[in-house]
């Protein structure tokens, strides 16, 4: 019962909520003054994240190219010291 008063609270919230008055939940750029400082503060901050998006995904596919690149240049890549260890090696 406690679960059902708690979605009939809910619900009624809502519905107050969504036939309140519109200008109070639209910001500057959603209402039509594109040109005010807020809509411009709200675009530099989705280019920003756009940047960092961009930034992150190049690096991960740079990684994988990486890998891609060492992985066709065979065992003769290694440093010497640092050669794998196959099965057919014998250390003593």
């Amino acid at each position: 019962m406690r679960a059902r008063n708690n979605f009939l609270q809910l619900a009624l919230f809502t519905l107050i909520a969504s036939l309140s008055h519109s200008k109070s939940f639209a910001c500057a750029a959603c209402f039509g003054q594109s040109d005010s400082r807020m809509a411009q503060g709200m675009n530099m901050g989705i280019f920003a994240l756009l940047l960092v998006i961009t930034c992150v995904l190049g690096g991960v596919a740079g990684f994988f190219v990486f890998l891609a690149r060492r992985g066709s240049h065979g065992e003769s890549n290694y440093p010497a010291g640092l050669q794998p260890i196959s099965e057919t090696s014998t250390n003593a």
